[in-house]
């Protein structure tokens, strides 16, 4: 019997709810609520009573260290945001590539990847190469079959979201590194699930939500930022990236020299107190021992499902394939993703659709009482 890495009793529902969900709105748990709660009802309830400027910074920097932890590399170099978006947005201004150069990207990868750089290239007349994944080929050879003289950025997600598809950084920053070509990753479906090497990978900027696997609430963001990219100033000017923010200084716009240059402005110190509680647990949970646990519980998945009803989605080389997101559909396609996502609400197991695929998500407190749950409902 393979029982969860962490304790289940830290999240009630799991006694009512089979939650296969944590890629989508993630779990959190008692003690991160209880740390948000006692800062609203102590602290924050009360203005600046219990707290003073300074302790607003300090709120932000202790994010940032613990953070950094869980990233791989060091406090200067991990932004704390409002959200993934808010830097995602300003990165194609911050790297700047030129006109009539190509970025390249995924196919179906996240709109908050994506976007920005439909916005940049239409403006700045450069090229968008969408690489399509394909579960007979090696997604990261793909990336760099694709890759030209004139290629200037790739931007891209460590796991696609839909899939679970895995790029392997550790030959894709290498490769990108000798060509001079910036890179982007996106690891929203990976922090928290598997183990980050921020400082090995040296991309220009890995970003990632502070909700998901991270088991935080809505309204916190995280990056990594090389010290390359570090050189260059934000493109948004935000009050609270000031060298001194409290100096409220107006006819200047001077930037922290570190990752605090990325922080713009008061955020929800609610959710940043939540998500730094959130991170001591999954550093103390390890994410070695994350991954090797979801690993266990998709392998008990896969080789259990009825394979003459369903099929899932899975690259033949194993190391393309995540365990902690499992895609799959009908086999016969007889059955409507929706009306098997409406099948499994009703049994109280609770999991996502994603590009008109079933998409699980297996997190360090789902156990094999979970798995079997599923798979009595679609075998």
């Amino acid at each position: 019997m393979i029982t969860s890495l962490s304790d289940r009793e830290s999240y009630p529902c799991l006694e009512k709810f089979t939650y296969l969900n944590q890629a989508s709105l993630g779990l959190i748990s008692s003690e991160c609520i209880k740390e948000m709660t006692n800062f609203l009802n102590q602290t924050a309830r009360f203005g600046n009573i219990h707290i003073s400027d300074e302790d607003e910074l300090n709120i932000v920097d202790k994010l940032r260290n613990t953070a950094s932890k869980l990233l791989g590399c060091t406090p200067n170099q991990t932004a704390v945001l409002s959200s993934a978006s808010e830097i995602l947005n300003q990165i194609p201004y911050i790297i700047k590539p030129s006109q009539k150069s190509e970025i390249l990207m995924l196919k179906n990868d996240f709109p908050a990847v994506t976007r920005p750089w439909l916005k940049y290239a239409k403006e700045q007349s450069c090229s968008i190469n969408f690489i399509e994944e394909n579960i007979k080929s090696d997604i990261t050879d793909e990336v760099l079959k694709n890759i030209t003289p004139k290629t200037s950025v790739i931007a891209i997600s460590l796991i696609q979201y839909s899939t679970g598809t895995k790029i392997n950084l550790d030959i894709l920053s290498k490769e990108a590194k000798s060509k001079g070509i910036k890179l982007v990753i996106d690891v929203t479906q990976a922090l928290g699930a598997i183990p980050i090497f921020a400082d090995k990978w040296d991309a220009d900027f890995l970003v990632s939500s502070g909700y998901k696997w991270l088991g935080g609430h809505g309204g916190v963001g995280l990056a990594y930022v090389s010290k390359y990219s570090l050189k260059s100033d934000p493109f948004n000017a935000g009050w609270m990236g000031a060298p001194n923010p409290f100096n409220m200084i107006y006819n200047k716009c001077d930037y922290s020299r570190d990752s605090k240059s990325y922080t713009q402005s008061t955020m929800s110190y609610v959710s940043v107190i939540g998500l730094k509680k959130s991170i001591e647990e999954l550093i103390k949970l390890n994410p070695f021992k994350i991954e090797k646990h979801s690993k266990k519980l998709s392998k008990f998945l896969i080789s259990r499902i009825n394979q003459k009803k369903w099929k899932v989605f899975q690259n033949k080389k194993t190391f393309n394939n995540s365990n902690h997101i499992i895609s799959f559909q009908s086999e016969s396609n007889m059955l409507e993703p929706s009306m098997i996502l409406k099948r499994l609400k009703k049994n109280k197991i609770i999991c996502s659709l994603r590009n008109k695929k079933l998409r699980l998500s297996i997190a360090h407190f789902n156990n094999q009482k979970d798995i079997e749950n599923l798979l009595e409902t679609l075998n």
